[in-house]
């Protein structure tokens, strides 16, 4: 393939298995300059299955700031380069968001290799509506604060997608039972295109069960996928809903005052724009 002097590449790579590396990605790594890498002894170990001997550059959340002009510069020079994370699609919760940012501002070409990302992975698996979802990467590690963000998506109607570490799993399902309802579905995808790959789908208490029941199932990469929250009718705006909602709309947007509004009340977000939206213009 033709790669064009002085661009930089953003790169997905496999987030298991090796096989998912596309041509084009293999391609690109092969010739550009070098390689920005979040773990570039993880990065190596893609690049010789493949044969590829171009050099690599470590890239991380702990020296970006101070990597990234160097990498700005050789860009600005001519040299292409190619920026990958440890697996998956970078900038999805990995590093890499400073370079690009940077590169464009300084008039640098940035062009995306798409491929492999278990965002996109785990929710094709789950079953639930993906035309409209939020994703929220990693949830906060205090429970204090993990739960006043679930507490914030708890009337969200659109599907959530989290990612979470081993170590914090079990405490993760334990408090989206305990804010978003037992009975609420969801999904826990593990090891997504590795050889012990695991997705089971069932409401959240039997979730929590689930992984309790194995110690593997607290190992790997996982991400979980949570329905959104179903409105019924008894959970029309009221009078009481209009009272927020008037009070949010003498300082916000419509679509802001929905928004607080749906974490004050837990009411669906939906129904209260629609509702902000007449209200502001009676106003």
């Amino acid at each position: 393939m033709s790669i064009e002097p002085g661009t930089l590449y953003v790169v997905a790579t496999p987030i298991g298995n090796l096989a998912d590396l596309s041509p084009r990605a293999l391609d690109t790594l092969r010739a550009v300059s070098a390689v920005a890498a979040e773990d570039t002894r993880h990065t190596a170990v893609l690049l010789r299955h493949y044969g590829v001997q171009t050099p690599t550059v470590s890239l991380h959340e702990h020296n970006e700031r101070q990597v990234v002009p160097r990498l700005v510069a050789r860009l600005r020079a001519g040299e292409a380069l190619a920026l990958v994370s440890d697996a998956g699609t970078p900038l999805v919760s990995d590093p890499g968001r400073i370079l690009v940012s940077e590169a464009r501002s300084a008039g640098v070409p940035v062009r995306p290799v798409p491929g492999p990302s278990a965002l996109p992975a785990a929710l094709s698996v789950a079953g639930f509506a993906a035309d409209r979802f939020v994703f929220e990467g990693f949830l906060p590690s205090r429970g204090a604060a993990r739960r006043a963000r679930l507490q914030a998506l708890a009337g969200e109607d659109r599907t959530l997608v989290f990612y979470e570490a081993p170590h914090r799993i079990r405490e993760s399902l334990r408090d989206l039972r305990e804010v978003f309802g037992p009975g609420r579905q969801g999904l826990l995808a593990r090891e997504l295109t590795k050889v012990f790959e695991e997705t089971h789908r069932a409401t959240l208490a039997e979730l929590e069960e689930w992984v309790a029941e194995r110690p593997e199932r607290e190992r790997g990469e996982l991400v979980i996928v949570v329905e959104g929250r179903e409105p019924t009718p008894a959970e029309d705006v009221g009078p009481d809903d209009d009272r927020v909602l008037r009070v949010l709309l003498k300082e916000l947007p419509a679509s802001t005052a929905a928004t607080l509004a749906a974490q004050l009340t837990g009411k669906p977000r939906r129904a209260l724009y629609a509702r902000a939206v007449e209200l502001s213009g009676e106003g």
